[in-house]
Parts: structure tokens; sequence; C-alpha cells
């Protein structure tokens, strides 16, 4: 895989890129490893920016993968400390890429292994159904978090629950478990 090198931010969707190629985005709940889980994967130690602060991605960020191919970074979902009308257009911003990205091939959903699928993610992977030809992956991050016979069990578990469609997963940053995997899907998904 290409190194991802950043292309722009947007704020709104007048603000994407061209629709065209295609883009394998990376979504979940606040604090979920979700930009620790970006940089590992496109193999770059500071592409996303990294907090512990939930809410840090505020934007949703594309990346190049190279020639029409896009990585992109998008805000997380759940619980920020921000304020509601800050929460609001964080919604509509994920809503409009998620809903009219003609790109947009497959998604990378990061859940964290300890607390499982939310109500947030179901609704997330339910709102995202009529988009049949998505393409989903679940990293269960923080996999290093449990021991390996658990993380093995919500690993079954969560594959049992979400069906075939979605690969599933377990992904760990200090171990790098579950690394090769998602590089492979997103070079598969990306056209390598």
């Amino acid at each position: 895989m290409p190194t991802a090198e950043f292309i722009k931010s947007a704020a709104s969707p007048k603000d994407f890129p061209d629709d065209s190629g295609r883009e394998v985005a990376f979504v979940g709940r606040s604090n979920s490893g979700k930009s620790t889980a970006v940089n590992l994967v496109a193999g770059a130690r500071k592409l996303a920016r990294v907090s512990k602060t939930p809410g840090r991605t505020q934007l949703v960020n594309f990346f190049s993968l190279g020639e029409d191919r896009r990585l992109v970074d998008l805000p997380g979902y759940g619980f920020a400390r921000v304020t509601p009308e800050v929460q609001a257009r964080w919604r509509n911003l994920l809503e409009a890429y998620l809903r009219d990205r003609v790109s947009l091939v497959g998604l990378v959903l990061t859940v964290d292994i300890r607390r499982g699928v939310t109500r947030l993610d179901d609704q997330l992977l339910r709102w995202l159904e009529p988009r049949r030809e998505l393409h989903i992956a679940v990293l269960l991050t923080k996999a290093d978090k449990l021991s390996r016979g658990a993380g093995l069990a919500v690993e079954r578990q969560v594959a049992s629950a979400l069906g075939p469609k979605p690969l599933v997963t377990r992904f760990s940053a200090p171990t790098h478990d579950g690394v090769d995997a998602a590089r492979g899907w997103l070079d598969w998904l990306a056209g390598k």
C-alpha cells in the first residue's frame, strides 16, 4: 500500500474533493481508537490526530492512497464533550458524506472491543443498509485490553450478530493484531 498523503479537510460537503475514484472511510464512536487505526493501517504515525479527548476529529479528512484512491477519516460520534450545535453539525456532515458520496466503496467501523457494538454503532449499520454495495469491516480496537480468549469470544459474538456481510477482526495498536488484515482489506477495496 502506498503511503497516504493528506489532501484536505472539509467542514461541509461543498469542501469535499471531486467525487470520483474509490474511497474507504473510517468511522466510529468518539474515543474508539479510530484515528490510531487510520494511522496504523495507512502506515503513517501522525496522519490522523490522536488524542485521549473524545471528539478530536472534527472535520472530514481526505488522504490520497495513489491515483483516484482515498482514505477518509470521519468525525467520531457519541459522547464527545461538545455543544449540541457542534454535535448536530458533525452529524449532518457525516450523514451527507455517507449518504451521498458515490466514490465511497468501503467503510471501516472501529468498535472498542470492551464495549462491543453499541446502540449508536447498530444505528449506523442499519442506516447504511440501503447502500448494500458498500463493503464494511469492523475493527474491534483495543484488543490488547482483553485476554486472547476473551477477545476471540467477543470477535465471534460480533461476527455472529452482524451476519456474513462485514469483515470482523480484533485490532490492537500496541500488538499490531489485525493490522495486516485491515491493510489487505483496504488494498483490495481501494483497487490496488
